[in-house]
Parts: C-alpha cells; structure tokens; sequence
C-alpha cells in the first residue's frame, strides 16, 4: 500500500509539473502574441505623452479672440472674401469614356524634386486629354528600387500619393491605367518603344505635331520629363479649350493628388498638436535650399564651408549651362536687389515689427533649411515657441511613414593596404641590431577627413556620387514636404523667406500659396518684397532690434500692402513660369455680395478694384450664394484696425511681461496709435 501511495503521488507531482510547464508555454505565447499586436498601441500611447520635444510656453493662458489686434493679425483678408474655388468644367466639356476607344498608350518617368514632380504630373494628365492618349500611372524616378527604396510597402507614384484616388478623380476626364498591357510592358523593357526627353515649358503643338503621329504609328510612347514640367503654364489662346485645360491642371493638383493614407495621417496628427494649445499658429518656409543659393550667387551671406558648398553647386551650374553669369557674384548686391532669400532673422524681425507676439507659434517648414539649426538661432531667440516636423513627430512614426525598407551595410573606413604591411615588415628585417631606432610606420588613411557630407569639400574638387543612403533620404524628404505642403496649407498664416528654386522657377512656397488662393483664398498670405524689407533693414542696421515707431509703421504698411500687391505681381511674375503657384483666374468664381453691390453702385469699391486686377469674372454657381454666411457688422474696419500693444515702439521684440514705460508715454502712445488707425485705414482700401 505504501508504494503504491508514493507512486500515485509521484505521478501526481508529474501531472502538476506538467501543467506548469504547459502555462508557462501558454504564458510566453500570450505574452509574444501581445507583445507583436499592441506595439503600435504602445507607441501611440508614448507619442502622446513624453516623447516630444516641444513644451509650448505663452504669457497668459486667456487669447482674446475679438480684439482689434487679433483681427488685424489673424483676421480674413476681406477683400478676398467673395472669390472661390471652380474648378469644374464649364460649357461644351466632353466627358470621357472609359470604354472608348484612344490614339494609344502615355508611359511618364518623372524626375525632380517635390514641386517638379507636382507640376509634371499635373502637365502630363493635360497632355493625355490633350492627344486623347491612355496615361499609364507616372513613375517617379526618386522613389523607384535603384534609389534605396527597395522591399519597401511603397514605390513609385505610391510613394506619394494616392494611386486609387488619382484614377477615380479624373475618370471624366482621361483613362488611366495602373500598367501597360504585358505587350507594351515586354517592348518597353527592350526598349522598342518611342521616348521623347520633353524640355521644360513645352508648346502644345510639340505634341500634336511631333507627339500624336508617333504615339498613332506605335500606340504607345514614353515621355521624360527632368525639369519638373512638360508643358507651357499659360497656354496659348488660340488654343481650342485651353482654359479647360487649366482648369484640368486645377482638378489634379487639388482634387486628384491626395497623398496617401499614411501621410495624411502623419499630418494630421500634427496639425492637431500645432492647434492643441488653442492658438493659430504661422507657416514659414524659408526657401533656403543650396540649389536656389547658388543659382542666385548668394554665397557670401554663409561662412566658411557652406559658401564652399554653395560656390562649388553654381559651378557645376555654370558648366552645364543651368546658370549664365560669373562664379563670383557680389551677394550683398544680390541681397539688396531682392535676388537672395530672407534670412530666418529679418523674417523673425518682420513679424515681431509687425506685432505678432514672442508667444506666436511658428512652424518651420521646407525639406531642407542650408545652413543647419544655426541659422534658425535668431528666429528661436525672437519667438519661444518655433517648431518643425521633428519636434511633432516620433521616430516610430516617421518609420511606419516609410515602410518597410531593406537594411543598408553603411561601409566601414578604409584599412591600409597590403603593401605597406609588406615594407613596414620589410622595414624590421632590415633594420639592423637592436636598439636601432625604427623607422616611422606608414601613414594612416585619411578616411577620418572625409566623413560627414560636407568632408569632400577639403579633399576633392569633384562632388562625390550620392550613396544609397542618401539616395533613400532624398525620397523620405518628399514625404517630409508633404508633411509640410498640408501644414502649410492648414495655417492660419503663411510667409515665405524665398519664391525660386535652384532653376530660377517657383519652389514648393509658391505652389503652397497658389492652393491657398485657388482653396482659401482670404486667409493671410504674405509675400514680402525682398527688396523692400532688404532697404528698411538697412535703414536700422546699426541698431537692428531697437527701431523707432515710424520704422515699425512702414513695416506694417509693407506687410499690409504686400497682402494684395504680392498677389497681384504673382500673376506676372510666377504664372508664366508655374500656373499652379496662381490659377487665377481660370479656377476661381466671384460669390456676389447684394449688399455691397448696392453701396457701391457709384463708385468701384477696393474689392472690385482687386478681382478687376485680377481678372475674376465667372459668377459661383448659385449653391455657393446660399450658403453665404452672414458678415459682422463691424468687417469694414476689422481688417484695419490697430491697438497700442508692446510692440509700439522701442525693443519691439520685448516680452510684454518686462518693466515698460509709464505715465506720459502711455498718452502718447495711445495719440501714435490712433494715427496709425487713420493711415491703415487709407491704406486698406486700396
């Protein structure tokens, strides 16, 4: 009995431990399992709590949103209010049929940066409605395999934007197709296939008169487009249907080109934590790209290895034909004529000049700042609260943007080769008894001199080839400006430092001002006249952060006037070269406001005067008028008005909450701020 009651209680023991180890299998396996699905929870939750860099830091908790003030700085431009966005089509508009027969294939390989690729594919689409021509979905070079996208989630036209969304957009208007028949796919890959390298701003009769016989013989035909766009921005008149045309541009850009899920996310998410504290917050992009320093000769506004870098880019300018003109260039002359980009400093000092407060939220956008966080130190002193996309973002959530993408093995310093092992020990053999001095070892490689991208400078006059890695990187920049393109677009304010990209042409700033005219038009934009601000800095140059009160009165007359002169001179100067940096008027409408059409049916009022500068002459269709919302009664005035804030005179980029004057200053000021009342009331109706 006894060994029977030890062996039951062996077995006992036995089926105890074994349900152990099977919980504890059991145990690991759910912990795994968890582990793998709530990773993202995880991140989401770290994300919202500590992981950002940015604390904002405001004077006062309470933002007064009826002040004078704050409609003067934050308020609609009024006399922007009636236009709209209509990009539909209008009059006789033939709609496509996506089982009708067309003249044959488009196959588009797009090479450039953000705004190029932008502007090509809203060329490219017009082009097929153009010829009657089947587009194949564009492929963009900076995303494919060969420039470290490989294994990646994403690729090509995907990358960026929305492909299903592309496609359903436009099917009215031109048949797209994901890929060519396996036919044409086999040809292309032989190179059977006719190709055309398509020059910037090309004529509609280069298509139809070269393009479309070739495209009818084969059936299919590929375009390179290098210099981001294939088309001529204002097309000829004669022309049949060419504002349609532009209005189709329109449809794309705006309607069509939604970047992907993922991206609007990301912005999203950083929209809502720029507005998380409750203020409107400015968008300002510096322009400040290598490319548009060295096309402009601003060289010497840098120090040391950047004006090396910049100098070097306009050489290779010069020998290609990109640039016409000396290698040396006065970059202070260049400055002063307005050729040059704002510095972040005097755009920092523009806005303080003009009264936005230390406390003013501030993102900086752009993919590329020249020069570093260094230069963006005079912005950070002027304004406690200057952001950007790193400071809004995770690591783990730039990741995900990108997708799965394959390791890279960076390669390892070089070693000293062989040869010199071979004499050094060659060296030993022959050196005679000991303790003879030995000679020194060889030399070590100057691997060290060369690390880091700006190391080449010192080593060699040739740039050397970019690696894989920054290949990649060039490809994450276009979904970093993205980022930016709908942060840009979402701001309660937009300024931009610089215009002009590394070819001379619209840069990304001007397509972002182009979508807030065609979608938004009365929120501010500012577009300062370099010269202008160039000529007032001057002026105070000895004691720049000190200025006196009729300094500041014509920085804010400047800033008041560029609001409508800006936009105007965008139409000659920016049009010509991009049709999306102004599409108007060709995709805007005026909403008709009876009562202000009745007050000034004597004399044109300032808002006539701009649409008539402007050349907006199509009334909004009558749904747009009955969704009018009602005015305030004090509108006239809002956009005019002024108040004594700290900004008035003196250290205009003092905290409000430092020791100001008192007793008879304070009358005085109040006197100096009912002047400026009166002239920005004339100056508002221009």
């Amino acid at each position: 009995m006894k060994g029977q009651g030890k062996m039951v209680l062996n077995s006992r023991l036995k089926w105890v431990g074994l349900v152990g180890l099977v919980l504890s299998a059991f145990s690991l396996f759910v912990h795994f399992l968890l582990a793998r699905f709530t990773e993202d929870g995880v991140i989401e939750y770290q994300s919202s709590i500590t992981v950002f860099s940015w604390r904002p830091i405001f004077e006062s908790a309470n933002f007064p949103r009826t002040s004078p003030m704050y409609r003067r700085l934050w308020g609609p431009i009024r006399h922007l209010e009636s236009l709209h966005p209509d990009a539909n089509p209008r009059g006789n508009y033939a709609v496509t049929d996506p089982s009708s027969q067309t003249n044959g294939f488009i196959f588009v390989r797009i090479r450039g940066g953000f705004h190029e690729i932008r502007n090509s594919i809203c060329d490219v689409v017009a082009v097929s409605r153009l010829l009657n021509a089947t587009l194949v979905i564009p492929e963009i070079q900076s995303t494919t395999s060969s420039k470290g996208i490989r294994f990646s989630d994403f690729k090509s036209f995907a990358y960026l934007y929305d492909e299903d969304q592309f496609m359903a957009a436009l099917a009215k208007d031109v048949n797209i197709v994901k890929t060519l028949p396996k036919n044409l796919k086999w040809a292309r890959r032989k190179k059977e296939i006719p190709s055309f390298k398509v020059r910037y701003s090309a004529s509609p009769y280069y298509y139809l008169n070269q393009v479309l016989s070739v495209l009818k013989k084969h059936s299919v035909v590929e375009l390179v487009v290098p210099e981001g766009g294939c088309l001529q921005a204002i097309l000829p008149p004669e022309l049949e249907h060419n504002e349609e045309l532009q209005r189709l541009r329109c449809r794309v850009a705006f309607h069509a080109l939604q970047f992907r899920q993922e991206v609007l996310e990301l912005a999203t998410k950083v929209l809502f934590r720029l507005r998380a504290p409750g203020r409107p917050f400015i968008a300002y992009d510096p322009g400040m790209t290598r490319d548009a320093l060295a096309y402009h000769g601003c060289a010497e506004l840098f120090q040391d290895v950047h004006t090396e870098l910049i100098q070097h880019k306009r050489s290779w300018m010069i020998k290609r034909g990109i640039v016409e003109g000396k290698l040396q260039v006065n970059s202070a002359k260049q400055r002063l004529s307005g050729s040059c980009p704002l510095m972040p400093e005097e755009v920092g000092i523009l806005l303080r000049a003009h009264g936005y407060s230390w406390d003013t939220i501030i993102y900086v956008s752009g993919g590329e700042v020249f020069g570093g966080q260094r230069t963006l130190i005079p912005l950070h002193a002027m304004f406690e609260n200057v952001v950007d996309r790193t400071s809004l973002t995770t690591p783990w959530e730039l990741n995900r943007l990108y997708g799965h993408e394959a390791n890279i093995i960076t390669s390892s310093p070089r070693t000293p080769p062989p040869i010199e092992k071979e004499m050094k020990h060659e060296a030993w053999k022959t050196s005679g008894p000991r303790p003879r001095p030995l000679p020194p070892p060889p030399a070590r490689p100057k691997s060290y001199n060369i690390e880091g991208w700006w190391g080449w400078v010192a080593e060699s006059d040739n740039e050397p080839e970019s690696t894989v890695m920054e290949l990649r990187t060039n490809a994450h920049k276009l979904l970093w400006e993205a980022i930016d393109y709908v942060i840009g677009l979402e701001a309660d304010v937009f300024i931009s430092g610089f215009d002009r990209d590394g070819n001379g042409r619209p840069n990304v700033a001007s397509l972002v001002m182009g979508h807030r005219l065609y979608q938004s038009a009365a929120l501010k934009t500012y577009r300062p006249d370099r010269k202008e601000v160039s000529k007032l800095l001057e002026e105070i140059h000895d004691h720049l952060y000190h200025a006196n009160h009729t300094w500041l009165k014509s920085v804010r007359k400047h800033m008041r006037k560029r609001l409508l002169d800006g936009l105007i001179e965008a139409s000659t100067k920016s049009k010509p070269l991009s049709f999306l940096s102004h599409p108007v008027p060709e995709c805007s409408c005026l909403r008709c406001d009876s009562n202000e059409t009745s007050f000034h049916a004597s004399s044109p009022s300032p808002q006539s005067q701009v649409q008539a500068a402007l050349r907006v002459a199509h009334r909004c269709p009558a749904w747009m008028d009955n969704d009018l919302i009602l005015r305030s009664k004090d509108k006239d005035n809002e956009e005019d008005l002024d108040e004594d804030d700290s900004t008035s005179s003196g250290l205009f980029f003092r905290r409000s909450g430092e020791n100001h004057e008192s007793g008879g200053g304070d009358s005085n000021n109040k006197e100096e701020a009912q002047l400026d009342d009166l002239e920005e009331l004339e100056g508002g109706e221009r």
